[in-house]
């Protein structure tokens, strides 16, 4: 199932924007846009539990008020999962996949981003309830009708896909993907995107490099500090071109607000890592030579 929309290889991730994170104002968020914009970057990741359900809203305005074209830009968002905060009722953290509940989503996810369509609606968690017919019922209504242009899933194993599959096409599986976490490559989660040319997208794509201080990362950082070197490039740049490198030619969702990370990570499209060094840093992950 080919995709139809042209999105920008590397996609920004909006989950920290807003109350989740550095709580950005409408014109911090409109800036931004601009600046993801002119680096190249054209394609957003939203989903409608991001800041408690209430980052697509926020965004929308930014972007009602920015001056953008929407022809210019790709919006990604989710639904699915009922997250216990304020603006729900849900007692439990759980999902619902029903037809009228997705239809629902996605009219409220086109009244938040202030938009007619969305490129790309991703089913955010598999659930152990959802039914592929119910699924493929809203999917193709919201299809026929303009409101959604590409269909795909997150988290998702290749069964459950081949599963959602008898009944709809699945154009794409956002995955957590990074050197830190890398079980969809063996898991046949990966293959299966090549296989059936699924878009793959990585979440969390630096993984906990960053944010933990344990024996993997160790080992990491004294691979990366000769590769740094090598390459002139910085760090996360270096982990992003090792997703990169990957023949599902993935897609990394980066989850950084801060704009001069956002721009450096546009270059890491331009290092060639090494066959070599590819597998010194999976060396270094996994704490053991390749078998």
């Amino acid at each position: 199932m080919k995709i139809t929309q042209n999105y920008s290889r590397i996609i920004v991730g909006t989950m920290t924007w807003g109350s989740w994170g550095k709580n950005l104002s409408t014109a911090e968020i409109d800036k931004l846009i601009h600046h993801c914009l002119n680096v190249g970057i054209t394609t957003f990741d939203h989903a409608d539990i991001y800041g408690g359900y209430t980052n697509e809203a926020m965004f929308g305005a930014a972007f009602a008020n920015s001056g953008v074209s929407r022809e210019n830009l790709q919006l990604i968002t989710k639904c699915g999962i009922q997250y216990v905060c304020d603006a729900r009722e849900a007692k439990i953290g759980h999902y619902q996949y029903n037809k009228e509940y997705i239809i629902e989503s996605v009219h409220q996810s086109l009244k938040n981003l202030k938009t007619d369509y969305i490129d790309f609606l991703l089913l955010h968690r598999p659930s152990p309830l959802m039914h592929p017919l119910e699924i493929s019922e809203a999917i193709y209504q919201l299809k026929s009708q303009g409101k959604i242009i590409d269909f795909g899933v997150s988290n998702f194993t290749p069964s459950q896909i081949q599963m959602i599959e008898t009944v709809v096409p699945v154009a794409g599986n956002q995955v957590e993907f990074s050197l830190t976490q890398n079980t969809v490559m063996y898991d046949g989660t990966l293959d299966d995107c090549i296989t059936n040319k699924r878009m793959a997208m990585a979440w969390s794509s630096l993984g906990s490099y960053f944010k933990e201080t344990n024996e993997q990362t160790k080992r990491i950082k004294d691979s990366l500090n000769q590769l740094t070197k090598k390459y002139n490039a910085t760090e996360d740049q270096l982990l992003l071109a090792w997703v990169l490198k990957h023949p599902a030619n993935v897609h990394p969702v980066v989850g950084t607000a801060t704009p001069e990370r956002i721009a450096a990570s546009v270059n890491a499209l331009d290092i060639k890592l090494e066959l070599e060094d590819w597998f010194v840093l999976l060396k270094a992950s996994q704490g053991h030579p390749v078998p």
